[in-house]
């Protein structure tokens, strides 16, 4: 049998038809227009699924169930999107919609706790049964995997760890509030903290790599910069990295969790940023004895995290049990 898993987000709605084994087979996406109203976003799900089965050559009689990861609280029972803050969505029926045109079981989750769910059995943390995955983007997404499930509270509308406030009365959030980890630690945070430094340092690499063209710093700009010993780009990055580790240190205080992943694209740094960080979060975490402590990892499979963990959502839970991949790492 075959799932189905779509990531829906709010530049693309990623796609892809996922085997018995977790593995994605044949993926595509589309650009999801978020200015659309939700019905129409909604159909184009249930198109792209369509179409998944047709270029993949899969009848339906085969086709188990369909996850779908979204931002965002979901109801679960219902099958409905209750609040989407970035697509606008307000009680959005995606089972309904989906249903309509492809008659099988659809599943909805929160996008972060699917790409935790899929980095907790198949990526980064497999092998363990406590993880958390934090995804650093244009905000902070956070899925929590306790005894490889997704925790997500009694509402589902948990583990929104981005919105955990670092500075009280600090910069304002998206959200409403002030002071949230994803106005410091995002990957947008990051962009506004080196478009501000390079705006007074003309003579900083964060200015020159792009040619005075402040919109094209992105969040590999600072990085790049302070390998090649600029000491403005340095500054910048030591600030974003204690903004990072305050959170990351304060999940670690509350969950003690095996192995946090930090996914994104900020994560494509690699160990030069988990080596950073670590030197950070060792100074604030509460558990400073010679105990076992949290890993600090990548995210191993990327932007397929989101339509893996959507399609794992429709498996059996002795399916998922084998799934589980042998922690290895050291």
């Amino acid at each position: 049998m075959y799932y189905i898993g779509i990531d829906l987000g709010g530049t693309n709605i990623a796609a892809g038809i996922v085997d018995e084994d977790g593995q994605i087979i044949y993926k595509e996406s589309i650009p999801t227009q978020k200015k659309r109203n939700q019905q129409e976003i909604m159909e184009d799900m249930a198109k792209l699924s369509q179409r998944l089965l047709e270029e993949a050559g899969i009848k339906l009689q085969d086709l188990q169930s369909i996850g779908v990861g979204s931002p965002g609280s979901p109801d679960l029972k219902e099958g409905i999107i209750i609040y989407n803050n970035n697509l606008g969505f307000r009680n959005a029926p995606i089972r309904k919609v989906i249903q309509k045109q492809i008659p099988v079981p659809v599943y909805l989750n929160n996008d972060a706790n699917c790409a935790a769910l899929a980095e907790g059995l198949l990526g980064a943390a497999g092998g363990v049964k406590y993880s958390v995955t934090i995804t650093l983007g244009t905000g902070i997404g956070g899925g929590i995997i306790l005894n490889n499930e997704i925790y997500s509270g009694f509402n589902n509308a948990g583990a929104e760890l981005g919105h955990m406030v670092i500075l009280s009365d600090g910069r304002e959030c998206t959200c409403g509030r002030k002071g949230c980890w994803e106005a410091y630690a995002s990957a947008t945070a990051l962009i506004e903290l080196a478009q501000e430094a390079a705006s007074k340092n003309h003579d900083s690499l964060l200015f020159t790599l792009v040619n005075g063209e402040l919109t094209q710093i992105t969040a590999k700009t600072p990085f790049d910069a302070v390998k090649q010993g600029d000491p403005i780009a340095n500054k910048v990055v030591q600030e974003y990295i204690g903004y990072l580790a305050e959170g990351v240190s304060n999940i670690i205080n509350i969950f003690q969790p095996e192995i946090l992943v930090v996914g994104g694209g900020v994560s494509k740094q690699g160990d030069y940023l988990l080596n950073l960080l670590q030197e950070r979060v060792n100074q604030e975490i509460y558990s400073k004895e010679e105990i076992p402590k949290t890993k600090l990892r990548t995210a191993l499979l990327g932007n397929d995290a989101g339509i893996i963990g959507a399609a794992l959502l429709g498996f059996a839970p002795k399916q998922l049990s084998r799934l589980v991949k042998k922690d290895k790492k050291p």
